[in-house]
């Protein structure tokens, strides 16, 4: 395992989290457009946790366990995103997590405590880094984090034993990131796709398929939309280049800049956004534009000139991911409950209401008995073929992602 040293971050790095943060995927809707997010000042107290270099290297804890209490103290400490879970008419009652306490007698303790990545990691990085108790059994994550905490030896390894349905009910497409080969400390709560959006009015006859589509037509000149998140910008214009986000190189990176570059430069690309181009796409501004997989479906149902399309080259997807920290009090009553979210029916519960890419296999005919329209909508449950075109953005180093956030931020004027 890597040890944990305080990170030094780059002005261009900065610059990127900033934007994640006030108008990136970390300020996406879970079921409206704005995914809770983080003020000014609580973004600016969170990235300065990750460079801050007051905190002193992590022990060696790699994948240590408080003795594990889960047989007498029938509990769960679970922190989670806002909205991330189903809630019943009154908002007041969780029903799927109800239900497992009922069955299993676990009372789970269920915070909404995570606003962005950047500034939960730095909510636990200090009892990690000591190797204490952070007070929580499950967190939820996006990719980068999961990887970096995995990396750092700060979460536990996973008892297969007491994963019967995640083991066995995990798709595919979700089965082996590099970050986490054979998901030995993670399992995805959900999946986050990155594809072509287009509003059908605005595109006037004209066709959009491929990301080449978007950049190449002088018809669509100033009305193409591109994410100011690097990685799900370049990803989809390595893919469009016939280079898998999973294995790029230097040179494969620097030409997919040159390529969006050469757009830039002849006004092809009106610019390049945040989730503010949900209004943009509506409007008609935007004719095409590269889009987050949750704000189509929720477009798709306000609006109906707006559609998507996935390209044959294929297209990206990240996940949040469930994992158990070090010195976690209440291990395998954890795992129960990451088993639960794998059996059809309560990830059905779950999907019907957040609307995001469910990981479990099996689930569209419990989601169709909820709301027959999720069932059949490939955003939420992708078909063979759809899933076979989805790609990852491979994990960096701190090199590389110094130097790519620097070429992007250039690219992009941020």
């Amino acid at each position: 395992m890597e040890q944990y040293e305080p990170d030094r971050l780059s002005p261009a790095q900065v610059a990127a989290m900033r934007r994640s943060l006030t108008s990136g995927r970390a300020a996406l809707g879970r079921r409206s457009l704005l995914r809770a997010g983080t003020g000014g000042a609580l973004a600016i107290g969170g990235l300065g946790a990750l460079s801050a270099c007051g905190i002193p290297a992590a022990k060696n804890t790699s994948g240590v366990s408080s003795e594990d209490h889960s047989a007498e103290e029938k509990e769960i400490n679970f922190s989670n995103w806002t909205e991330y879970m189903d809630v019943d008419d009154s908002g007041k009652h969780h029903p799927s997590l109800e239900q497992f306490t009922k069955r299993t007698g676990i009372a789970v303790k269920y915070t909404e405590d995570i606003n962005d990545n950047v500034e939960f990691f730095g909510k636990i990085k200090p009892q990690l880094a000591a190797g204490q108790d952070t007070g929580r059994d499950l967190i939820c994550v996006t990719d980068w984090l999961a990887a970096r905490l995995i990396r750092f030896g700060w979460v536990q390894k996973l008892d297969a034993s007491n994963l019967p349905h995640a083991y066995l009910n995990l798709s595919q497409q979700f089965r082996g990131p590099d970050w986490d080969p054979g998901r030995a400390y993670s399992y995805p709560w959900t999946g986050i796709s990155t594809v072509i959006a287009y509003n059908k009015k605005a595109l006037d006859g004209e066709e959009v398929k491929s990301v080449s589509d978007m950049l190449d037509n002088p018809r669509l000149k100033g009305r193409i939309g591109f994410l100011s998140e690097m990685r799900d910008s370049m990803g989809m214009t390595l893919l469009d280049m016939g280079k898998d986000p999973a294995k790029f190189t230097d040179d494969d990176f620097d030409a997919a800049i040159a390529r969006l570059q050469k757009a830039v430069d002849k006004g092809q690309i009106r610019r390049f956004t945040g989730n503010d181009y949900t209004s943009d796409l509506s409007k008609g501004d935007l004719a095409a534009c590269i889009a987050w997989a949750g704000d189509v479906v929720q477009l798709k149902a306000d609006t109906p000139d707006i559609d998507f399309v996935i390209p044959d080259s294929g297209y990206l997807t990240s996940t949040d991911n469930l994992l158990i920290p070090n010195r976690a009090r209440h291990k395998t009553n954890a795992e129960r409950l990451i088993d639960y979210y794998y059996e059809p029916k309560p990830a059905a519960e779950l999907a019907a209401y957040i609307n995001y890419v469910c990981p479990v296999d099996g689930v569209k005919a419990e989601l169709a008995k909820i709301d027959p329209d999720a069932a059949n909508n490939p955003l939420i449950i992708p078909d063979a073929a759809m899933a076979a075109k989805s790609h990852a953005f491979r994990s960096l180093t701190q090199k590389e992602e110094t130097a790519y956030e620097e070429k992007f931020a250039k690219l992009t004027g941020a």
